[in-house]
């Protein structure tokens, strides 16, 4: 009989562990929703506003802010980079924070081979450990940042990263996240954030006309604008890495309570046949006993 109540105690258990992670999974659910529909709604507004950066630098090319406003200047050579890691403050969520984390070891090693040296920006509980486990200075840790990040809770890290560009603390910041592509894919991906010459601006958009230069006059002229848009731009970069990354979050969480529960209740299955058979070889010992014994009056 101890067999047969081992087996029920482990099944026991791991029912509750398939309660855990069904409700765990439902929770995830929820929070997804909320979470794609702000992602849907915020990423427009990001990819017009990068578009506009884009042709309104084309026509600020040769003005005199480029180079004036400290946002603006370019730093060559490059000495120092500031990167900012978007990680989780709760775990359960499968692979997410390691392949966040293994993407932005990958480009400090890298910088650090080019004879950079990197300032770390962290955001989330989980990556705060991490980096504290590998022994590497943190400049700034952001552990109260909610899941669910408002523009408010943001705005301080993008203004800290502004400030050390402008008082050429560092010569370039870079944003490492989990961009959200799809339901179905998240890639944890480095975005380039200042210089702003960072842009990607090819030979054939320099050479033909800006679409804004089409259908409007620049009032003020594109190199005032430029002044006002980019940090604009940065701090709604910085607003749709952490938008992002709440949704990726729980897609990541929500594919591993599924997967856990799956597995929960298969091995629920499993421990319900192993608990019969003992039953079944207990029963069967016992009636062997009882004839043994009839046969033994006789």
């Amino acid at each position: 009989m101890a067999k047969a109540r081992e087996i029920t105690k482990r099944r026991k258990a791991v029912r509750n562990i398939y309660k855990i992670t069904r409700v765990m999974q439902m929770v995830a659910t929820a929070r997804f929703q909320r979470a794609l529909k702000r992602a849907k709604g915020t990423r427009p507004y990001l990819d017009k506003l990068d578009a506009i950066v884009k042709d309104t630098l084309l026509g600020a090319q040769g003005s005199a802010e480029l180079q004036r406003h400290p946002l603006l200047a370019s730093r060559t050579p490059c000495r120092r980079t500031a990167i900012l890691v978007v990680t989780s403050n709760r775990g359960l969520a499968g692979g997410y924070n390691s392949q966040i984390l293994r993407v932005a070891m990958q480009n400090i090693r890298q910088l650090e081979e080019a004879g950079q040296q990197v300032d770390i920006h962290v955001a989330g509980r989980k990556g705060a450990a991490y980096f504290r486990f590998a022994r590497r200075e943190v400049k700034a840790a952001y552990t109260g940042i909610s899941d669910n990040a408002t523009f408010e809770e943001v705005l301080p890290v993008s203004q800290a990263l502004m400030d050390d560009f402008a008082n050429q603390t560092v010569d370039a910041i870079k944003i490492v996240y989990m961009r959200f592509i799809s339901v179905g894919q998240q890639k944890a991906t480095t975005a380039e954030v200042l210089p702003v010459q960072a842009l990607e601006i090819d030979d054939s958009a320099k050479s033909r006309p800006s679409r804004l230069d089409a259908c409007s006059e620049y009032s003020p002229d594109a190199g005032e604008l430029l002044v006002s848009l980019v940090p604009t731009m940065v701090r709604a970069t910085t607003f749709q890495a952490f938008v992002d990354a709440s949704v990726s979050e729980q897609i990541a969480r929500m594919m591993a309570m599924s997967a856990a529960t799956e597995n929960a209740d298969s091995m629920i299955k499993h421990l319900t046949r192993e608990y019969n058979r003992a039953r079944q070889s207990q029963i069967t010992s016992e009636l062997s006993e009882l004839m043994g014994g009839v046969e033994a009056l006789k």
